[in-house]
């Protein structure tokens, strides 16, 4: 039974790791090595700090390179790659075509096309008042696991092949100039719709607080994807897509899904909640992550199935013509 749970892992490294040898005891890398490391869609350089067998998994501490310590975590071998030519140029290629954090700021102006600057400045509002009542409520206590941060308790996992798609994706978007053709089937809402089924034929009946946590992902889905989740690229297609009162969680696809659940982490690092429901909220983050993976095929387009985006400008951004 350990034999098989290492040989899983060495296997999952080797993956990761661009073809790394593993060592005697299974490890893949070591303290004081420098390698890279998967972090939303790109890759950055890390150094490892310490190395733990941890629940019969190598985890590894991790200093992000240029970065505040604040950012230091435990992370599992498929997070990793050597330190490597080869992987060295895909790094150097993805930050240079990285255009997510671009579109961030030109989706704020495309935001403000549909939504009122009072609609935007209670929003804020709301979620100062919520980070303070979870302060308050923790000094009162005097206990900090009362409320405790997302950035300390909300870590995603995200599947190899999972991760492998998000490379694909932004491969084909940045590299190949093509977008995920419009609309998508199933669309994001559909696929919540689904877990949402299954989990309740499953469990006999469905948790109210499951339920809130598939509102939430598909209200934050809609309010990010034009602010945080297009590339450059990408923007022309979502101004022509998303017209009127339509939701982009009835347009879009799991594609870009997957690029929310990278940027959850960010999203919530300001939320204050009860360490239990941190807790419900990751397990079923989680779940609903190997939902999508065990559906990949169904769900996600493969690499020969992106358009050229310049069918979208020529189709008015619909994505019908051939």
């Amino acid at each position: 039974m350990g034999s098989s749970s290492k040989e899983d892992t060495a296997s999952d490294g080797d993956t990761a790791s661009g073809g790394a040898s593993p060592s005697n005891d299974g490890r893949l890398f070591t303290e004081g090595e420098r390698v890279l490391a998967y972090h939303g869609p790109r890759f950055l350089l890390i150094q490892i700090q310490k190395v733990e067998l941890r629940k019969k998994e190598w985890k590894y501490f991790v200093h992000y390179l240029g970065w505040n310590k604040n950012w230091d975590e435990w992370v599992s071998a498929d997070r990793l790659l050597k330190h490597t030519e080869e992987n060295l140029v895909k790094q150097k290629a993805l930050d240079k075509k990285q255009g997510v954090e671009k579109g961030a700021k030109s989706g704020r102006s495309a935001q403000t096309k549909t939504r009122s600057s009072a609609d935007t400045k209670a929003e804020k509002d709301d979620t100062k008042n919520n980070a303070a009542k979870g302060k308050k409520r923790k000094n009162e206590s005097g206990n900090e696991k009362d409320n405790v941060s997302a950035d300390k308790l909300l870590k995603i996992q995200m599947p190899a092949t999972l991760k492998k798609q998000l490379v694909d994706d932004w491969e084909n978007v940045t590299q190949k100039d093509k977008v995920v053709k419009l609309p998508r089937s199933p669309t994001v809402d559909e696929i919540l719709s689904k877990y949402l089924e299954i989990k309740t034929k499953k469990d006999g009946m469905i948790t109210d607080a499951v339920g809130e946590i598939l509102k939430g992902i598909r209200c934050y889905f809609d309010k990010a994807l034009p602010m945080m989740l297009l590339y450059k690229r990408e923007r022309q297609q979502y101004e022509e897509a998303i017209v009127d009162d339509i939701s982009p969680s009835t347009v879009y696809g799991a594609e870009h899904l997957l690029r929310l659940f990278v940027k959850f982490p960010e999203l919530f690092s300001y939320v204050n909640m009860e360490e239990e429901t941190w807790n419900r909220m990751q397990q079923t983050l989680l779940d609903f992550l190997k939902f999508i993976q065990k559906n990949q095929s169904t769900f996600l387009l493969s690499p020969s199935a992106y358009e050229s985006d310049k069918v979208v400008s020529d189709g008015k951004g619909k994505g019908k013509d051939e």
